[in-house]
Formats: structure tokens, sequence, C-alpha cells
């Protein structure tokens, strides 16, 4: 019997701002993603190969082998986007009981992507959804290419389970999977028992969340039937948008 394997709840454009506002979360296909933001659709699809370039994590404290990753961070003003100098990722306990409280070092995402109108775009568009829903004179981003593989089994996108970030607004973004199965998105409400699950499927489906009113996570992914030949692979590119500076650990 084939798992179940749920349908996502698309939001249209024009109903983003309100879902976002009303219930924490909204999730958008890629053609309401590149209306939303005006990012075409072809630029984004210029960057998927350098995926298949991400060094390994070192600092998976489950020991595990399976995550693949870079990070960059960036400041949106208004109708702008200035590369930070590079940084730590760094997260409190309080939101990350696995890999909080440490300075982790990636290698940065590389120019080819970064320096792309697609991604200027990208980020600025978010923005100004993230404003409609709660103003902020400047964004204060971090950019995260993620590869989860099965080379060795399970791969596990959220290994620290249900989890806020410790940012105003998270971005999603599913950029492809290839011969895998599982990796079920979890929303739910901070405060309450409501919840929604679903699977993102198609590239470029993107899940926009209030890091302040949601918790979220994604089961592990399996090698399915089709992955006798290579390992499977689940790819993600994760923005986070905080107002108050990027987090770091002197404050």
């Amino acid at each position: 019997m084939s798992p179940t394997t749920f349908g996502p709840p698309f939001t249209s454009a024009p109903d983003a701002v309100a879902a976002l506002t009303t219930d924490g979360y909204t999730l958008l296909d890629a053609v309401d993603l590149t209306s939303l933001t005006g990012a075409v659709r072809s630029g984004l699809d210029a960057w998927t190969g350098t995926w298949s370039d991400l060094p390994p994590d070192e600092y998976l404290k489950d020991g595990g082998r399976y995550r693949h990753r870079r990070h960059t961070c960036f400041v949106v003003d208004e109708e702008r986007i200035e590369p930070a100098p590079h940084r730590a990722h760094w997260q409190p306990v309080e939101y990350n009981a696995l890999h909080g409280g440490m300075q982790r070092w990636f290698q940065p995402i590389a120019t080819a992507v970064s320096e792309q109108p697609a991604w200027s775009r990208l980020l600025v568009g978010l923005g100004r959804v993230f404003n409609a829903v709660r103003p902020a004179s400047r964004w204060f981003v971090e950019a995260h290419q993620f590869r989860i593989d099965t080379a060795n089994g399970i791969g596990r996108p959220t290994p620290e389970g249900a989890h806020r970030d410790g940012v105003d607004f998270v971005a999603v973004i599913l950029i492809g999977r290839a011969n895998v199965k599982g990796g079920e998105t979890r929303v739910f409400a901070a405060d309450g028992p409501h919840g929604q699950r679903f699977t993102m499927i198609d590239p470029w489906t993107t899940l926009l969340l209030d890091d302040e009113r949601v918790i979220h996570e994604t089961t592990p992914v399996q090698p399915s039937g089709d992955a006798a030949s290579a390992p499977g692979t689940r790819d993600t590119l994760v923005l986070t948008y905080r107002r108050d500076g990027f987090q770091d650990d002197a404050a």
C-alpha cells in the first residue's frame, strides 16, 4: 500500500497576505510565487544545478551525513538588497534545542545564484509580502540552501523536530525532490491545537510562515522504489526574515 500523501492547501497570490495574517502561514505554487515577487521562472530554474554543489553539514549532533548546505546573509531595505558580511549561523537553544548555542560556519551561497536578478526580486518581493503583515524598515535575511539525501538510508530535513526559528517570518521553498518518499510538512499553531499537514511536491512550492505564531517541521525522507541507482534527494531554499538584526550569541 502506498503511503498517504496530503495535497498542498494552496492559496492564490491575491489572498496570500490575508491568509498569512489570519492563519500564520500560507502556501503558494510556482505561478503565484512568481506573481507575488516578480521573479521570472526561468531565472529561478537557472539556479537549481547549484544544489548539487553543497558542502556537507559538519555540525549535525545526531552524527548524520545526510544534510548539505550553504548560508549567506543579506539586508533588504525596501527595494534594495545588500549582501551582509559573512557570518556564522547562530540560534539560541530556546528555538533549536539540538543545535542552538553553536556558531555554525557554512560556506556562502555561490555568487552565480545571489547576483542574479531573480534573487533580488525574490528576496525583495517576499519582503513586501511580510511588510504587509508586520512592517519593517529593513529585513535581515538569512538564506540557506539545503540538500537532504538518503545515501545512508534516512534523511532528516528538521532533525531538531517541530520548532520556531526565532525570527519574524520564514519562507521554505521546495527546489525539487527525486527518488524519495516522506518529507511531509507540518505546521502547528504555537499556542493551540490547530495544525495542517501536506507534502510539497512541485518545484517552487513555497510555504510562508509567521514565526511568532506557528511552529513547523518536516518528517524524514526515505529512498523510494526508484532509488536503486542513486540516492534520493530533497532540495530546499529557506529564507528567514528578522526586523531586529541578525541573531547573535552576544545578544
